[in-house]
């Protein structure tokens, strides 16, 4: 994982030489088989920016999220780079174990 995170960030320095001031990330919401992202990026200064970013907006949404989220099924918030390439996945699951299965 540590190596892909550091490719990413190789890839924002190219970028910046472009003329971009700070790589743009994408927000991307995944919940079930139903995905939307955002088309309009937001600057941020480096990956922990980024990170702190997607963590505060998920905390603040989260509540809501597992309030409707239906039993054995997935919830998943993504903060993508300028490729639209994940580079942060928070997830929220809820799984009914098969005490059963052996």
């Amino acid at each position: 994982m540590q190596d892909f995170l550091m490719q990413d960030f190789l890839d924002f320095s190219g970028l910046h030489a472009l003329g971009h001031a700070m790589p743009l990330y994408f927000f991307r919401i995944r919940n079930g088989c139903l995905s939307g992202a955002s088309d309009q990026g937001q600057e941020f200064a480096d990956h922990d920016a980024a990170w702190k970013e997607l963590t505060s907006v998920c905390a603040d949404i989260i509540g809501g999220i597992s309030r409707k989220l239906q039993q054995n099924s997935e919830w998943q918030m993504e903060l993508l780079d300028e490729a639209k390439r994940p580079v942060f996945r928070i997830r929220l699951v809820a799984e009914t174990p098969d005490y059963g299965a052996s």
